[in-house]
């Protein structure tokens, strides 16, 4: 389902991107206040990625300029930045996927100028290499891809670069990106699989190094450069992302593969039937380290940390019952690693020490409330070579995205850039809310209304994340759907971390498991109750929303309680029998309801809200994209058809050419209008 609100790029499920000319016309009866909200938010500058040079004396980011992605080099401290193209007319071609060199001098990263992410043409992703040493020299091509290329990483003696290629790629390798419209045998004609591939340095020499049956998903290559370790499974890449295994063999072509880890196997343990992600080799080259977990999607890491030893042996599960979420980790020494975390809704950074059976959290550099990533993985940050500085972009409901850079210490670094600092928010506060239901304990964030007066009483609009496996984590908004602009326009915004949530630990994550909508959402209402004991809210005007998990909750809660009254239900799910059938990643299912729908349909029946529907009187908009996916249009469809079959007030608008999150910025300013425009409707606020 969708991508955590915790990643940096990624992921969000709640759609954020930037703004541009509408091409829909704003619905009737719009509220002025609206417009004028979406032009602040679109004042934002989004920074994509920072990655800090191995001799920690530079930085490479990525920034957004005029709807593209493009590239700053600057000193370690922001200054004398300079802007870094392949293009003859800088601004004309998409360009990111930034990686620093071993020398510090050199930086390669992907021109991209076939930049419509709605088109079925072939792609077009140049690798280039720029001199960053010399402040006139335009980059020397390394590569001309036809296809998809993203995720580059050096070798460590500087001859080859690796990057993750999908040769005649017609969109990006995401279950997020828009379908491929269907046509031909579907399974067979125009599948596209994704290898891991290099480039030689001297020559620009082109080789796919992976088998071409198996979807490479992430990579590592070990210490000395004669090896990779990756995640692959077999095509569609899409889809099979849920089952897939850990993999080691020579960085040659057509070399002999070594299968590590297997985690559909029994045999695999504590790790069975779950994900992984993000394999990394020790500095010795002895051991391969992950994450392993139940994940809802691709880059929405979160779970325990794992290591095999490269050669083959015992898996060993080195966090058993720890109460935080490792999310992104980095070996620093053949004993050690950095972690980053998700600790009760907040962000972390830890040091952890590694023995041959247990990683053991020994300190945590900094715990902020906020969101921080490098751009490469979900709270990745970048490190010199020596691990003693780190870059990584944070942002927060009170301070938007900015370059951090810093010492690796006890405290967060400080931002070094200041293309955000003149804003400020248009919305309330935000603050965390902590309470225990059933056994658990259970976290979430408030956003009060802009202008609060605690005289008055407010509505309050709930917003579930998607995934689920996902966590609310504070983060400036861009202009999509989200919990800020109900804030800015007088709604206390509620975003719970119920059970399945990542923030406190694995056994929290999994007790949502063949449970969807009725332990999590126990946990919502008594979070709700716990709120409205703190602040004055108006239990009478209570409303509903999300994305992808947060809008099957908005479709299934109605079935179960008549608080909610009004609900905006995005890219939902609405009968698990028919959709396990309808969407092309139905991996994803068996690990959450313990089953395929054809070997227990009780299950998938019990979560349906389909089969409650009669239960349902709240008015209802429903949004989806035409070419979602993850969560496919008709869902949403039958959702909004049944509604109106029982009288229900109710509105279903489709998006053309998007898939699970939204690209047009047009349809993101409609999405958030219209959304806007309901609840103003039936939860009228009173500022």
């Amino acid at each position: 389902m969708s991508k955590r609100s915790y990643l940096p790029a990624l992921l969000l499920p709640l759609l954020a991107i930037a703004l541009a000319p509408g091409a829909f016309a704003a619905p009737p009866g719009v509220d002025p206040r609206i417009e004028q909200l979406l032009t602040e938010l679109g004042k934002a500058r989004d920074i994509e990625a920072v990655a800090i040079s191995p001799d920690g004396k530079q930085l490479a980011w990525v920034i957004e300029r005029q709807g593209k992605p493009s590239i700053d080099v600057a000193a370690a401290d922001g200054s004398h930045a300079r802007r870094i193209s392949a293009a003859a007319k800088p601004g004309s071609c998409a360009e990111s996927d930034i990686a620093w060199a071993p020398d510090s001098r050199h930086l390669a990263f992907v021109s991209n100028c076939s930049v419509d992410l709605t088109s079925t043409q072939v792609m077009q992703n140049d690798i280039y290499l720029a001199d960053t040493g010399q402040s006139d020299g335009a980059p020397a091509r390394l590569a001309r891809l036809p296809g998809y290329a993203h995720a580059l990483r050096w070798t460590g003696d500087g001859k080859s670069v690796g990057f993750l290629y999908v040769a005649g790629a017609t969109r990006r390798a995401s279950a997020l990106a828009a379908a491929k419209p269907a046509a031909g045998e579907v399974g067979v004609t125009g599948v596209e699989v994704q290898r891991v591939a290099s480039v030689d340095v001297a020559g620009g020499a082109l080789h796919e190094l992976t088998p071409a049956g198996m979807y490479a998903y992430e990579f590592d290559w070990s210490p000395d450069g004669t090896r990779i370790a990756y995640t692959a499974a077999q095509p569609p890449g899409d889809n099979n992302w849920w089952i897939a295994r850990l993999y080691v063999q020579p960085a040659q072509p057509d070399a002999a593969v070594t299968l590590l880890v297997d985690p559909t196997h029994r045999d695999s343990g504590s790790l069975h039937g779950l994900q992984i992600a993000l394999p990394r080799w020790s500095p010795d080259g002895a051991r391969i380290a992950f994450i392993g977990g139940l994940m809802s999607d691709q880059g929405a890491t979160g779970g325990d940390i794992y290591a095999v030893p490269a050669r083959g042996g015992t898996l060993t599960d080195l966090t058993p019952g720890i109460h935080v979420t490792p999310a992104w980790l980095s070996w620093t020494e053949p004993q050690s690693m950095l972690v980053s975390q998700v600790g009760n809704g907040q962000s972390q950074l830890a040091d952890y020490a590694v023995s041959a059976t247990q990683a053991q959290q020994r300190n945590v550099h900094f715990s902020v409330p906020a969101s921080f990533g490098d751009g490469s993985a979900s709270m990745a940050v970048s490190l010199s070579s020596d691990r003693r500085r780190i870059a990584f972009v944070q942002s927060s409901y009170a301070v938007a995205s900015e370059v951090h850079v810093g010492a690796l210490d006890q405290s967060a670094p400080a931002a070094v850039t200041s293309f955000n600092a003149a804003l400020k928010p248009a919305w309330g506060k935000a603050e965390s809310v902590e309470w225990n239901n059933q056994g658990f304990h259970v976290q979430g964030w408030l956003l009060y209304p802009a202008h609060y007066d605690p005289k008055k009483t407010y509505p309050m609009v709930v917003m579930v994340h998607g995934g689920p496996s996902s966590a609310v984590i504070p983060r400036w908004p861009g202009v999509g759907y989200g919990a800020a602009p109900l804030s800015a326009l007088g709604y206390f915004v509620f975003e719970p971390n119920p059970r399945g949530s990542f923030g406190q630990g694995e056994k929290y994550v999994q007790a949502n498991r063949k449970d969807f909508g009725y332990g999590d959402l126990r946990d919502i209402l008594a979070g709700v109750d716990t709120v409205e004991k703190k602040v004055p809210v108006d239990d009478k005007r209570l409303g509903l929303t999300g994305w992808s998990y947060g809008g099957f909750m908005s479709m299934f809660a109605p079935t179960q309680t008549q608080r909610f009254r009004a609900v905006v239900a995005g890219a939902g799910i609405s009968n698990w029998q028919s959709y396990y059938g309808e969407n092309l990643i139905d991996q994803w299912m068996p690990p959450f309801f313990g089953a395929t729908v054809y070997d227990d349909p009780a299950v998938y029946a019990k979560s349906s809200a389909i089969n409650f529907i009669k239960r349902v009187k709240t008015p209802t908009l429903i949004v989806v994209g035409d070419r979602d996916a993850e969560c496919p249009a008709p869902q949403s469809f039958e959702y909004w058809h049944a509604l109106r079959a029982q009288g229900v007030t109710t509105s279903l608008v489709v998006y053309p050419n998007e898939g699970h999150h939204f690209v047009d910025p047009a349809h993101q300013r409609d999405v958030l209008q219209r959304a806007l425009g309901w609840f103003q409707k039936y939860l009228p606020a009173t500022n």
